[in-house]
Formats: C-alpha cells, structure tokens, sequence
C-alpha cells in the first residue's frame, strides 16, 4: 500500500510540473518571434521574411479567387468557377500581412486576449484592407456592398489570427549548410506533411495563373490593371500534378540520379495528361475554363503545344521550389515534448 501511494504522489508531482511548465511555455514561447537575432546561428530558424511574403502574397490571390469565384456563381450559376486577383493585389497581400504578421506577434502585450482577438485586430485588418481599395463584393446596391464587404472582411480576419497565423508561424527553416537535399529527405518525421505540400502547391497554381493571364490582358487588351482571372477548379488540378512531379523529381533526381532534361520529357507528359485529363472531365458538366481551339497545334482545344515553353519554365522552377520546401519543417512544440517526457 505504501508503494502505490507513493507511486500515486510522484505521478502527481510529474503531472503538476508538466502542468506548470506548459503553462509557462504558453506564455513565453507561444509568440516569440523566431526571427530575433538571439536565434541566429541555429540549425533551425523562422521561415524567411522573402519567404514568408512569397507565401502571403500567395495565400492572399487564393482568396481572392476563392471569393470572387463564390460570388459569380451565386449570381450566374456559372460551374467554371472564374475568379480574379491582379499582381497589384498580390503585393499588396505580402506587404499588409507582414505588418499584420508583426502586430499578432505582439498579442502577448494585451491583457485581454479576446478584445485583441475579435475587436482589435479584425479592426486593423479591416482598416488596411479598405485602405489599399480591396474589393471583395460587387453589386449595384451600395449598403449590401458595405456590409457584406465589411462581414467578410471580419471572417477573413478571424481566420488569419486564429487558424492561418498560428498554424503558419510554426514553421521553421532548415538554414544549416549541413543540411544537404540528401539528407533532408530521410528527416521524413519533420517534413511538411503532405496535405500542406498539396495546399501550397494549389495555391501556387493560383498565383501561376493569375500572372499568366494578367500578362496575356496586358499584351492583348492593354488591360492596365493587370487583372488575371482562374478558375477554382485549377486548384485541384496545380495542387495534385505539382504534388506528383514533386515525387517524381524526389525520385528521378536524388535516388536515380537523373539530370533536368532527362526528368522533363517525363514531367512533360504527365502535365499534358493530366491537363487533357482534367479538361475531358469538367467538359462533361460544362466546367472548363478553357478551350486552345484557336490555337495551332491543339488536341480537341483541351492542349496545346503553344504552351509547351511555358510548362517547362514552370516544371524547372518546380524543381527549385522543391527544394526549398525540403528545407521548411513542422516545429514540434515544447509542451507536447514535456508532456512526452511526464508519461515516461
């Protein structure tokens, strides 16, 4: 009996320290802002700021897609699902969430965590967005305009300090010189998982597209606002070819040892099938954004070999993305690691 109470008291004593350990880390590590020069020289640091713009001004374009698609197939039923953005509003994406980035890594400083979470920073989110002229809605009537534009803006915000943010700010940049390609590939317990991989690949195409056409309206339509248009289906269709090629080139490159032109007659045709693919599939509910019959050298206008050029431009730049992406990791938090430690 008295083995099993003292047994008991040690159990309690470790799970009150885990307790209070997890409580302090909360406190003093949950917002720390991984980029401050006391991290410098670690194997492990804060993503980039160059990435970390890339990602937002991404992240942003994708909801702008998002929305707008939504929104026109309210009104028009439209299955194709065409949504817009613009290169300006890209920038204009990274550069107003960086700031944003820099005010929700203060909320530790505000004594009411729900005041900053649902007043305050939706507040200033709203603000900017209103400043740099993003228009979420459009419609004749000037009062539904102002307070759906104003509802979604407040759910975007909500998102971005309590789903994107927290999940985003976790992620850590392998910035050693140790730390080869080769051998970043058999740290698959740290590597972003797949589903994230899927996601940022989806939003890539996005912003691909976006650029693409926003070019096409300036050379063509001298279309100054740069508008680009895509449709919400590309994001399946980038999101799960990219995901493959990434395979593929994990595979050809660092395992068979296959050099860049070997690898892209392989990325080539499977871009192509796919694209035809997917074109074949959403032709049949009259979803397909896009027909190259105008096109010389098209396939029942779903393909074309106009945009060979381009594919392979995208396909090596895959390549490099790739390996950026070997180099980002999911940090494991401390408190799960004590908590770890507590059941031992």
């Amino acid at each position: 009996m008295r083995v099993i109470m003292t047994s008991r008291r040690r159990e309690s004593h470790r799970i009150c320290s885990v307790e209070r350990a997890s409580q302090n880390l909360s406190k003093t590590h949950q917002l720390k802002d991984l980029s401050s020069p006391e991290n410098a020289g670690k194997p492990f640091q804060a993503l980039p700021v160059w990435m970390r713009l890339y990602v937002y001004g991404m992240h942003g374009i994708s909801l702008d897609i998002l929305i707008s698609s939504v929104q026109g197939f309210v009104y028009t039923a439209d299955f194709k699902l065409l949504g817009f953005s613009s290169p300006y509003l890209c920038i204009a994406h990274s550069i107003t969430h960086f700031a944003l980035e820099k005010m929700y890594l203060q909320k530790k400083s505000f004594q009411g965590r729900a005041v900053f979470n649902f007043i305050l920073y939706p507040l200033v989110y709203i603000g900017i967005q209103l400043l740099v002229g993003k228009t979420i809605v459009s419609t004749n009537n000037a009062k539904c305009l102002s307070v759906v534009n104003i509802a979604v803006l407040y759910l975007i915000a909500l998102y971005y300090s309590q789903v994107f943010l927290k999940r985003f700010l976790r992620l850590q940049y392998h910035c050693s010189k140790k730390g080869t390609p080769t051998a970043l590939i058999g740290m698959s317990s740290q590597r972003l998982p797949d589903i994230i991989r899927f996601l940022f690949f989806g939003m890539h195409g996005f912003l691909d597209e976006v650029l693409f056409t926003s070019f096409f309206n300036l050379v063509e339509n001298s279309d100054q606002t740069l508008t680009g248009h895509t449709s919400l289906w590309s994001f399946l269709m980038y999101g799960s070819c990219s995901f493959v090629v990434e395979k593929l080139y994990l595979y050809l490159h660092y395992k068979r040892g296959w050099g860049a032109w070997k690898r892209l007659p392989i990325y080539i045709l499977f871009i192509y099938t796919w694209e035809f693919s997917w074109g074949l599939g959403l032709r049949q509910y009259n979803a397909c954004s896009w027909d190259y019959s105008h096109y010389p050298l098209n396939f029942k206008g779903l393909v074309t070999l106009v945009y060979l050029p381009g594919w392979i431009c995208i396909s090596l730049y895959q390549d490099m993305l790739s390996n950026v992406l070997l180099r980002v990791v999911c940090a494991e938090s401390k408190i799960s690691k004590l908590s770890a430690k507590g059941r031992h």
